[in-house]
């Protein structure tokens, strides 16, 4: 798999499309940074402002809480409780973050006509073992596995319908970490944060007074290709061929859930929601709605707003 990804930080960063451009004079005082890994990618966090003692507080208290959702999210970890889950075909006595984050899944698959379907794990797998060029039947057997109507959310068991489905939260479970750690920082008293863990949230300004300033790249060693000025909220990018199947990088990780890899219409989709989870994973979904369908999505959802270049290069920016 090919897959090359920028990141700048103030609080909180991992790898993702969007990145905070450099600035002089951003950080008013001494900063304390820890660099390593968060939900399989690197990631860093920086507090500045602070006391060389209580950031240190900070920061660990931040990672405690990475730690804790990755053991319920991560793919990576053979003993989270996504891979029990996966493993098992059922896991009894559910984490509640992981109830309340398939519950959000839920909701987005429905707003965006199933698009978004967490249960294209099967063939995510598929494609990543083969290079993203599988054998035409094994990739009809996958395809056969996926299906949201099949998985059964019960705050006493999580449970597949047929064996062999799996989920894959990576489409949105770094919107939703990111709104956790977000949301632990305010609780500390910080009120002026920026976290990134594949996506951003503010809250409140940068230590200059001034919003913060988001670079959006299309693939993670570009330059960025747009700029937004983020004071609160959250904003979240999916860019299919921002990571790739195949060496050339023709072959885009977002994934059509009822035919596998196709040519989504768009370049890049920015959804902007004071929710990261919501706009994680509504970039996921739209980035594969037609343009005829993407206002009847908007619709369903609540001060949204979404940027969509097309794959000439057209940039439409609705607000629902």
């Amino acid at each position: 798999m090919n897959s090359g990804r920028r990141r700048a930080i103030t609080i909180l960063a991992a790898a993702g499309a969007g990145a905070i451009l450099p600035r002089s004079g951003l950080f008013a005082g001494e900063m304390r940074s820890w660099r390593g890994i968060a939900l399989g990618a690197p990631a860093s966090l920086t507090i500045a402002g602070r006391g060389p003692a209580e950031a240190d507080e900070l920061i660990a208290a931040a990672r405690a809480e990475i730690d804790r959702l990755e053991a319920i999210f991560s793919l990576h970890r053979p003993d989270s409780a996504l891979c029990r889950l996966n493993r098992d075909g059922f896991l009894d006595a559910p984490p509640a973050d992981l109830l309340v984050l398939l519950s959000r899944s839920g909701a987005i698959h429905a707003a965006t006509d199933g698009a978004f379907d967490p249960t294209v794990q099967p063939v995510w797998r598929l494609l990543a073992e083969t290079a993203g060029r599988p054998d035409p039947d094994a990739l009809q057997a996958a395809l056969l596995l996926v299906g949201w109507q099949d998985v059964s959310v019960e705050p006493h068991r999580i449970g597949f319908a047929r064996p062999g489905m799996a989920l894959t939260l990576n489409g949105i479970a770094q919107g939703y970490v990111t709104d956790r750690v977000a949301a632990m920082l305010r609780e500390e008293g910080l009120n002026a944060v920026l976290v990134e863990i594949g996506e951003i949230a503010a809250n409140g300004p940068s230590d200059t007074g001034e919003p913060w300033r988001i670079g959006i790249a299309e693939r993670g060693d570009e330059p960025a290709a747009e700029e937004f000025l983020l004071t609160s909220g959250a904003i979240a990018t999916s860019a299919p061929l921002g990571t790739t199947f195949d060496a050339s990088g023709a072959l885009g990780h977002i994934l059509d859930p009822v035919r596998g890899i196709v040519r989504p219409p768009w370049r890049r989709i920015t959804v902007l929601h004071h929710s990261a989870t919501v706009a994680d994973g509504l970039s996921t979904g739209l980035v594969l709605t037609q343009p005829d369908h993407l206002h009847q999505a908007l619709a369903r959802q609540e001060s949204c707003r979404v940027i969509a270049v097309d794959l000439k290069g057209r940039r439409i920016d609705r607000s629902a």
